[in-house]
């Protein structure tokens, strides 16, 4: 909205020729997050409070999370209006793939928030059901992976890191394959979860990566030089992603341990969805596995702790799923593995962005 508002008078007044940069908006847009969740947060903890809106621990988790009981949640709203005013602001809104994104996460949000409505406001302790919840994230991915298949100029070759000049063209199938992406990244954050910080630090470590990832895919002599695939547009997702890193330190000023606000469904899926979607927009797909490495563990030990404990006649591998609770039961206090976690995923982005030059 700045960009058209104030660019214009560049002519006259030479200062405003910064709105060009796409650099400077990302500073700006991160800032602006950041200082809407520092300055909103005591007041939507105060207003959370107030409606009850408190969270909901599970008799069969670790002993030790009782004491989060009825801790403000649904926290992600405030992400989302920092990511939301800060896009919108500072972004181009010529731009279509800002759209898309912006999509995408308030999709995923209201199917989060309703979620979250009907578990924590409506006392119904099931939420949606986990057909229709999936159900819907499904149609979301599908209806985004058309929406750029049809998009003229937009590639269906996927990038495979580590190796140059390999990327397979998945044709119509790259339909599903983005919404695979988009929807296993929602669910895998969701259930990374679980600890005070613990989602949201990689989350904003991950957005940070792919601020990188978007400049250079979008700008195309960057592109050209380092030989990866030039999406003509994504430079702007930087914008968005750095909306993301701002609101993501601002929330986790309320959120770091001991949490004084949680960001339920509403936040996880969401922030889930916009990184998915950054990924297939700057055909870094794949990448999104290394990048959020994390994520991806976190759900791989559900899925294998589920089917182990099926084939098994009630055999498990941890000692309980996801991850992050069976360093608790192996007797490491709640903050060492969120920082420890956090590192990891600081080491999963660096790596992840020298892929840029290891082919």
């Amino acid at each position: 909205m700045l960009y058209y508002l104030l660019y214009p008078f560049h002519t006259i007044f030479s200062a405003l020729n910064v709105f060009r940069y796409i650099t400077f908006r990302t500073i700006y847009a991160s800032l602006t997050a950041l200082l809407i969740c520092l300055l909103l947060g005591p007041w939507a903890i105060r207003k959370l409070s107030r409606h009850d809106v408190g969270q909901y621990v599970r008799d069969d988790g670790p002993a030790t999370h009782s004491v989060k009981t009825g801790t403000p949640t649904m926290g992600g709203l405030l992400i989302l209006l920092a990511v939301l005013v800060a896009t919108l602001l500072w972004g181009n809104l010529g731009n279509v793939y800002v759209w898309v994104v912006l999509l995408v996460t308030v999709g995923f949000g209201a199917i989060g928030f309703l979620d979250d409505y009907l578990k924590l406001i409506k006392r119904q302790s099931r939420g949606l059901t986990a057909k229709s919840k999936l159900g819907m994230q499904i149609v979301l991915g599908l209806l985004v992976g058309t929406m750029l298949y049809f998009r003229p100029g937009f590639e269906t070759h996927v990038s495979v890191p580590f190796l140059k000049g390999v990327s397979p063209d998945l044709g119509l199938g790259y339909i599903f394959f983005a919404a695979f992406v988009i929807v296993g990244t929602s669910n895998a954050v969701n259930l990374t979860d679980g600890l005070d910080g613990l989602a949201i630090g990689p989350v904003t470590i991950a957005s940070a990566t792919y601020v990188v990832l978007s400049y250079v895919t979008g700008h195309v002599k960057i592109a050209e030089y380092l030989q990866i695939q030039y999406v003509a547009g994504s430079g702007e997702l930087a914008v968005f992603c750095g909306a993301l890193v701002g609101a993501g330190m601002g929330f986790l000023w309320y959120n770091t341990y001991p949490a004084q606000l949680f960001m339920g469904d509403v936040g996880s899926l969401s922030l889930g969805a916009a990184l998915g979607t950054a990924a297939v927009i700057t055909k870094h797909e794949i990448l999104l596995a290394l990048v959020g490495g994390i994520f991806v563990v976190e759900a791989l030990s559900v899925i294998f702790q589920v089917g182990f404990f099926k084939v098994s006649n009630g055999r498990r591998i941890f000692k309980m799923a996801p991850l992050h609770h069976h360093f608790e039961l192996k007797g490491w206090p709640e903050p060492k593995v969120i920082v420890r976690f956090w590192i990891i995923a600081i080491f999963l982005g660096l790596l992840s962005l020298s892929t840029l030059k290891l082919r």
